[in-house]
C-alpha cells in the first residue's frame, strides 16, 4: 500500500507550463497595451489640436471687423483646446484681414511616445487650416 503524502514526481507532468507561458507572455503584454494608451493619448491631442485650428480659422474668417482680429483668432485656438496644455500650445495667424483674403491659422503642440518612462520618439504636433475671410 503506498501512501498519498509519497506521490512519485513525473517529469512529464505540464502543471506549471501555463504559468511559464504566462509569465513570459505578460509583460509583452503589458508593454503593447502601454504603447496603444500613448499612441491614443497622442491622437486625442493631435485631434483636439486640428478641431483647434479650424475653430480659429472660421473666427478669423468673419473677424475683419474687429479692432485685432488675430487676437481673437489666437484666443478662439487656445478657447477650443482647452484640454491641452496651454503654455505648450503655439498658435500662429497670417492675413492682411481684408474681404477675399486667405487667413491661415497654424498650431502646433510637443509629444513624447513614452514606454516604461523611456522616450522612444518625440516632436511636435502641427496643424494649419486656411481660409476666405468674409
Amino acid at each position: 500500500m503506498q501512501n498519498s503524502k509519497h506521490r512519485k514526481i513525473e517529469l512529464s507532468s505540464q502543471k506549471g507550463q501555463s504559468l511559464t507561458e504566462f509569465a513570459i507572455a505578460l509583460p509583452i503584454l503589458i508593454l503593447l497595451l502601454f504603447s496603444v494608451i500613448q499612441f491614443g493619448i497622442i491622437f486625442n491631442n493631435y485631434v483636439t489640436l486640428t478641431d483647434a485650428t479650424r475653430a480659429g480659422a472660421r473666427k478669423a474668417a468673419v473677424s475683419r471687423q474687429l479692432a485685432n482680429p488675430s487676437a481673437a483668432t489666437i484666443q478662439a485656438v487656445r478657447d477650443s483646446a482647452s484640454d491641452l496644455k496651454q503654455t505648450d500650445l503655439n498658435v500662429t495667424v497670417t492675413s492682411a484681414f481684408t474681404a477675399g483674403s486667405d487667413v491661415t491659422v497654424t498650431a502646433t503642440y510637443p509629444y513624447s511616445l513614452k514606454l516604461i518612462g523611456l522616450p522612444i520618439k518625440s516632436g511636435l504636433l502641427s496643424s494649419t487650416t486656411e481660409e476666405r475671410v468674409e
